[in-house]
This record gives C-alpha cells, structure tokens and sequence, in this order.
C-alpha cells in the first residue's frame, strides 16, 4: 500500500513538472516546495542527505517572488494604468484563492507530501495548503533557475489568472464586512469559532461568521485570522458585494 501511494505521488509530481514547464536541475527543491509543515516537527534528510525541513521558508520568498513577477508584468502589461489600478489588480493576482486557483489547476495537491492526518482532512485541496505551496514552487524556480525560471513558471501558470476579468479584491475583508452591515443598519458581524482541529503546528480554524437578518458562513484558515478572513470574503461574495 505504502509502495502504490509513493508511486502515485512520484506521477504526479513528474505530472507537475511537466505543466510547470521547468525541469529542476536540483529536484530536491521541487520536493521541498511540497512538503507541508505536517509531515513531522524537526528536520529530514532528502536523497542527498541534506537537511530540510517542510516548504515554510520556501512559501516566505515565494510570497515575495509572486509579488515583484505580478508587478513586473502589470506594469508590462497595463502602461496607462494608475498606481490605484495597478494595485487592485496586484491584490488580486497574488491573493491566496489565485494562488490556490493555479496550483489546483497544475495538480499541485496530488503531488504533495502530507502526513496521514493532514491528508485525510482533505489537505490536498484546501485552499491554504496550495496557496502555500504554490508561492513555494515559484520560490524553488528562483532557487533552480534564477528570476527567468521563476518567471517562465509564473507566466505559464499564471496565464489563465492574468487573461480573466480583474476580481475584485479586499485587503481587509473583515473591515469591508463590518463596513457592509453597518451600511445596512445591522449590528457589527460576530466571529465564533466551530471547530480546531490538527496539529499544534499545523492547525486548521474552522469559524462561523453571523450578521443579523443573513444566514451564518464558515470557512476554514491555517489561523484564527485566516479562517476570519476567509469567512467575511465568504459572504461578502454569496451576498454579491464583491
């Protein structure tokens, strides 16, 4: 059994490799990029028998990989656009859905190594976890290749996110929400958390979001803030706001 699941993982990461267009020189980066803080505290050794640990300081340089490529390409892209523009549509190429929304579209979940439990709570698709690694394959490019490599990964796999429609996008969903009730006579929104469940390392926050006169939402984050978060964008977007 142990065996039929690492050739699977091993398919779909060469699967990966092929839709990100970049063929690592040094493998063990991808592999890193993959490994979510869940496979176990302390650090492992890969094949070459250095010592690694999960994708957390990868998905940090990612972040900000992701943002200078994004910027680069709208000023490229959009010369008569003003910083305001710009930033909107900055905000909404770099946010953790459109990262999520890329890597689910490369099968970057399949390819990911997660311990048993992070796995069978359905860590391969949730929204967090990709987001993550998705930042952590950009950064592994510029680690491999260089900007050039990071951005020939950016631009194929970003190409679908950068020719839709501009999303709108909130940098501070809870305020809009909390602005929105407000605007309809309603009392201030009220967070509650449903559910904690994983590791102290690697937590998953599950919280509802209420608003008076409107059916609650839940939505799920690595953090109390994150899942928050998620929730106001959450009804915000089922209330048509955004």
């Amino acid at each position: 059994m142990a065996a039929r699941s690492s050739d699977r993982r091993a398919e779909a990461v060469r699967a990966l490799t092929r839709r990100l267009g970049h063929d690592f020189r040094d493998p063990a980066l991808l592999d890193l990029a993959l490994t979510h803080a869940s496979v176990g505290e302390g650090a492992e050794r890969d094949a070459r028998g250095r010592l690694f640990a999960d994708n957390q300081r990868l998905e940090f340089l990612g972040d900000r990989v992701l943002g200078l490529l994004v910027a680069d390409r709208l000023m490229r892209d959009y010369p008569d656009a003003d910083e305001g523009e710009m930033s909107s549509r900055l905000h909404a190429l770099v946010d953790k859905s459109a990262c999520a929304r890329v890597a689910e579209a490369v099968g970057v979940g399949d390819a990911m190594r997660l311990s048993p439990g992070e796995a069978k709570q359905g860590g391969r698709r949730r929204e967090g976890v990709l987001g993550d690694a998705m930042e952590a394959i950009l950064a592994a490019a510029w680690f491999d290749g260089g900007i050039d490599a990071a951005r020939a990964v950016f631009d194929r796999t970003w190409a679908d996110e950068l020719s839709a429609p501009p999303r709108k996008s909130l940098t501070n969903p809870k305020s809009a929400l909390q602005e929105w009730a407000l605007a309809h006579a309603k009392p201030l929104p009220v967070y509650r958390i449903v559910e904690r469940k994983g590791s102290d390392h690697a937590p998953t926050f599950t919280v509802e979001v209420s608003v008076t006169g409107y059916p609650p939402l839940t939505a799920q984050g690595r953090s109390r803030q994150d899942a928050e978060k998620a929730a106001a964008i959450g009804l915000l977007q089922r209330e048509g706001v955004i």
